[in-house]
């Protein structure tokens, strides 16, 4: 689970994000645009930057990792981390037994 808690509604996010987009050009650069309507919507400004180039990003504009393929990569990682740690109480679990085993009096 995520440390952060999402402020903003993934609907407010999108809008914002396409309102940098289609509102670039009316502005001297990405950042005015972005500087204008963060102040519009009430967020920081790097935060709706990070949005933005996020959206680049997913949408295969820009270089980086897609959200879908991040959050299918750390499930894996949290798998895998399971796994280990189960895999490893089962070593320990038949070593125990094993000793368990041994120290016992031999019958015939």
């Amino acid at each position: 689970m995520s440390k952060t808690t999402n402020k903003y509604a993934p609907e407010v996010r999108e809008r914002a994000v396409r309102m940098v987009l289609d509102h670039e050009r009316d502005h001297a650069s990405r950042w005015g645009a972005v500087v204008s309507i963060s102040g519009k919507i009430g967020c920081a400004a790097q935060t709706l930057n990070g949005w933005v180039k996020k959206a680049e990003v997913d949408a295969g504009g820009r270089a980086g990792v897609p959200t879908e393929v991040a959050a299918k990569l750390k499930a894996l990682e949290r798998e895998n981390r399971e796994l280990r740690q189960a895999n490893e109480i089962l070593r320990k679990a038949s070593a125990y037994f094993a000793m368990a085993e041994l120290d016992r009096p031999f019958k015939r």
